[in-house]
C-alpha cells in the first residue's frame, strides 16, 4: 500500500481508537478505555512509519538530484543540470511535506 493509504489507514485507527476510548469512559468500562487507548496510538503511529518513510524517499531524490547536477557540470551538459535540480527540488519537497 502506499503511504498515503498508510498515513490514511492510520488516521481511520486513530479516529477508531479515541471513539473506543471514548466510549469505555463513558460506560466506565477501563477495558475499553485501553484498547480504545492502543488502538489510537498504533494509528499515530502507522502515520508516522508512513511520514517518515517519505522523509528518506525525499532525501533520496535530493541526493540523486544533486549527483545528476554534479554529473552534469562535469559532463557540460545543462539539460542533465537542470533535471537534477529539478530531482533535488522535488525531493526537498516531498521530505518538508512529510515532516
Amino acid at each position: 500500500m502506499s503511504n498515503l493509504g498508510e498515513r490514511i489507514k492510520g488516521k481511520a485507527e486513530e479516529i477508531y481508537g479515541d471513539a473506543k476510548e471514548r466510549l469505555g469512559d463513558a460506560l466506565d468500562n477501563e477495558q475499553m478505555q485501553a484498547e480504545g487507548r492502543a488502538t489510537e496510538l498504533k494509528g499515530e503511529a502507522r502515520q508516522e512509519a508512513a511520514k517518515a518513510a517519505e522523509r528518506l524517499g525525499g532525501m533520496t531524490d535530493e541526493a540523486k538530484g544533486n549527483l545528476k547536477q554534479v554529473a552534469g557540470d562535469l559532463l557540460n551538459n545543462e539539460q542533465m543540470q537542470a533535471e537534477g535540480i529539478a530531482e533535488e527540488l522535488k525531493g526537498e519537497a516531498r521530505r518538508k511535506a512529510n515532516q
